[in-house]
């Protein structure tokens, strides 16, 4: 017998649907938007809630990785039982409560993002349906163990770039290097996998990474701003206001390998600043 799911009685990717609806507000800067969501997720998902609760057992198993196979089981077998304890009229109601909103706040349109794990969400609510018959229930356990326990070779090829975006990758990096003499930081590397995968999301994932990564940075500057060792050097004072304004002018721009490389500099920067006050 084989089970349809239903992707609007998934509470994940509900949760996931809003946040793909929260990052388009934040990259088309839909202010308005933007609040509706953040108010629909905290009546909805904050903490106590049972859709929350629900939400945290979901997330227990597809955020879990790197373990071996006992505890992989283990931890399933938990899963399964607390979830055992939530109220499922409780659940349905509140999700029949957050479709509703959702569609009168923001449109249908909004259950119609791509949620990349949305096949693993499906699995874990499967797994969760006690109607389901236990072999077909076990079975779909060990796709989800397999992935909470995948190999490094398995990681490797989940994760690896195309061969194309890596030439262009190391390219990228070596210019830079060659032009500043510097070993990439971490978050200068997020930058830049972002910048060159860019061309295969139309660049969602870079200007949501920007947007978080400028806010960062503004914080960064501001915060040395406001330091006595700052204030007494007139140079340093008005080179690092500079740099902050230039952060603030980036929302105003397009973004190109131009601004990226300033971004990338302004990040060494910043990380020279962090370092000095330590």
């Amino acid at each position: 017998m084989r089970f349809k799911h239903n992707k609007k009685r998934n509470t994940a990717f509900l949760y996931e649907s809003l946040l793909k609806e929260m990052s388009k507000s934040i990259v088309k800067s839909d202010e308005n938007r933007k609040k509706r969501i953040l108010s629909i997720l905290k009546e909805f998902f904050s903490r106590g809630k049972v859709l929350r609760k629900e939400l945290d057992l979901y997330k227990f198993l597809y955020e879990t990785r790197k373990i071996d196979i006992y505890t992989a089981e283990r931890i399933i077998q938990e899963a399964r039982k607390d979830y055992s304890s939530l109220n499922l009229k409780e659940i349905f109601n509140a999700q029949t409560a957050l479709i509703s909103l959702v569609n009168k706040k923001l449109g249908k349109s909004a259950f119609s993002a791509f949620v990349p794990n949305y096949r693993s969400l499906a699995t874990i609510s499967q797994i969760f349906n006690n109607e389901m018959p236990a072999k077909s229930r076990v079975l779909l356990e060990r796709k989800i163990i397999s992935v909470m326990i995948a190999s490094p070779k398995e990681k490797s090829r989940m994760t690896s770039m195309p061969k194309v975006d890596n030439l262009a990758y190391k390219t990228f990096i070596d210019k830079f290097n060659d032009k500043y003499g510097s070993d990439l930081l971490s978050e200068q590397k997020g930058l830049l996998t972002r910048y060159i995968m860019s061309l295969s999301d139309n660049g969602i994932s870079l200007k949501i990474f920007l947007n978080e990564e400028i806010g960062r940075l503004k914080e960064s500057l501001n915060a040395a701003l406001e330091t006595d060792e700052y204030k007494n050097d007139e140079m340093i004072y008005e080179k690092t206001k500079q740099v902050s304004q230039l952060l603030e002018s980036f929302s105003q721009k397009r973004i190109d390998g131009s601004m990226i490389e300033k971004v990338l500099r302004i990040q060494a920067f910043a990380e020279e600043i962090q370092s000095d006050g330590d």
